[in-house]
């Protein structure tokens, strides 16, 4: 151990379902063809500090392998990546190991069924995206690595709620904290930015429509909700929980790499189904950043 490293070594065992009671919500995670993250596992940990990664745990622990880190409940087990290059349509082992540990860090994969589809894309793509890795459906090493040790994504509102939505528009990814805790992370396309004009037909009149399909940042918080498809006059919104006006987090059949909507927060569908037993009403909605095109 070297001069002035203090390394206070504990075994701790982590209770740690991250499923949040009441509300039916394991049901909502089985609807969904999803696992629950499974962030706080048991471990060993130890308490130091290393920069930029408040509570990150490190330092060789006998019988643990690898770094373990803070993740969406707490510490998480250490993990020895497969190291295999995976691309979209993959199957097999290297998969189900990918989908369970993007699950326990808080990440919604969909269903751990080894079949690397598109919800375990749109985790990747969240993951990546807070690592700091440019998004791809391709999986090889600096992802693998980053799995490893993964860094927690940043705080907007470090003093906020314990319960609150944090949207980054700069990084494109929504985080549901509760109680003072990451419960989910995900990927979510906001306002396009590009105005718009449409002609809809609106109570029963053509009427047309204008904006400037901008999502504003500011403090918000979650108000009425629609569960299953809601029609709006510029299109259709699943399961939609509004924070803003007119202005929901709903989810989408397309969900791009780019801000692609006319203001609303598009996300995965299988998110979309899961997240209206995790969010409540008159939760705080922090909107921040501004996505470089």
């Amino acid at each position: 151990m070297t001069a002035g490293r203090r390394l206070t070594v504990a075994a701790v065992l982590t209770a740690g379902a991250v499923l949040v009671s009441g509300g039916g919500m394991p049901g909502a995670w089985a609807a969904a063809g999803a696992t629950p993250p499974r962030a706080a596992l048991t471990a060993l940990t130890a308490t130091t500090t290393q920069a930029g990664v408040p509570g990150a745990v490190t330092g060789a622990v006998p019988g643990v392998t690898g770094v373990v880190r803070a993740g969406a409940a707490g510490a998480v087990r250490a993990f020895a990546a497969p190291h295999r290059t995976l691309r979209l349509g993959a199957k097999g082992a290297a998969v189900k190991e990918l989908q369970n540990r993007l699950s326990e860090l808080g990440y919604v994969p969909g269903k751990i069924d080894a079949r690397y589809g598109g919800t375990t894309q749109s985790a990747v793509w969240a993951f990546q995206k807070v690592q700091g890795i440019k998004p791809t459906s391709t999986i090889t090493a600096r992802t693998w690595r980053a799995l490893e040790s993964p860094r927690a994504p940043r705080v907007l509102i470090p003093n906020g709620k314990p319960d609150r939505v944090e949207i980054d528009l700069t990084r494109q990814v929504a985080v549901l904290y509760r109680g003072g805790q990451v419960r989910l992370i995900t990927h979510v396309s906001s306002g396009s930015g590009i105005p718009y004009c449409e002609t809809a037909t609106w109570q029963g009149k053509t009427q047309r429509f204008c904006g400037s399909a901008r999502t504003p940042t500011g403090d918000f918080k979650t108000t009425w909700r629609a569960s299953g498809w809601h029609t709006s006059y510029l299109g259709q919104l699943y399961n939609p929980i509004f924070f803003n006006g007119g202005i929901a987090l709903h989810g989408a059949l397309s969900v791009p790499l780019y801000p692609a909507s006319h203001g609303c927060v598009r996300l995965p569908m299988h998110v979309a189904q899961i997240l209206p037993g995790l969010l409540g009403a008159g939760v705080p909605v922090h909107v921040r950043g501004r996505f470089q095109r």
